[in-house]
């Protein structure tokens, strides 16, 4: 039996319109590796929806109890059991056609955003595609009252977070051999940017 399986509003609000953008772009695309799990929601959701699509789970051990309970009861033979990634250590993965994060850049430090763009050079195929899914600042500004809230509530929460500048991540993309393919808008002041190597 079950128990204890965690629950994002946030994954149950923003899946619906991820995927609408996820499924054209992975027609040619059959694994995904996705940085920072969290409750495993997505992951479910989107194998589901794409069963041609192997997507492997990833996070700090801490997190995998509750991306195994989904996927127990998922029970979906693309879903496979949650990898340990930390970003501040190796990777365990060699190389991988499309990379997968959402809502995990604004969450670390700068120090580790930086640290997963090494990775992402490091272990993204040629020709393959990076998502990033999150809240962006563009121009230095803040593209919402309520994102300004929500970033002063990270950097209570820790210092060393917070929502970061469109601009910088595109840079850090360009220093990985990436170029922006397209930034879509999304719900709630979110952004889903899509990198191509």
């Amino acid at each position: 039996m079950i128990v204890d399986k965690p629950f994002s509003q946030a994954c149950e609000n923003n899946k619906g319109p991820i995927l609408t953008v996820l499924a054209p772009l992975l027609r040619d695309y059959d694994q995904v590796l996705e940085i920072g799990s969290g409750t495993g929601q997505h992951g479910v959701y989107f194998a589901q929806a794409l069963p041609h699509v192997q997507w492997l789970a990833s996070d700090r051990s801490i997190n995998h109890a509750g991306i195994l309970s989904w996927q127990h009861e998922a029970q979906l033979d693309n879903l496979h059991p949650p990898l340990s990634l930390d970003l501040n250590d190796a990777w365990p993965v060699d190389d991988v056609p499309v990379i997968y994060s959402a809502n995990t850049l604004h969450i670390v430090s700068k120090a580790l955003v930086e640290r997963f763009f090494a990775g992402v050079k490091k272990h993204l195929r040629e020709n393959g595609l990076l998502v990033i899914y999150g809240p962006f600042n563009y121009a230095g500004q803040f593209t919402s009252d309520s994102n300004a809230a929500f970033h002063q509530h990270l950097l209570q929460r820790d210092p060393l977070s917070g929502i970061r500048d469109s601009e910088w991540i595109i840079e850090l993309a360009r220093d990985s051999e990436l170029s922006l393919q397209a930034d879509h808008a999304m719900p709630a002041n979110n952004r889903l940017l899509i990198f191509k190597r």
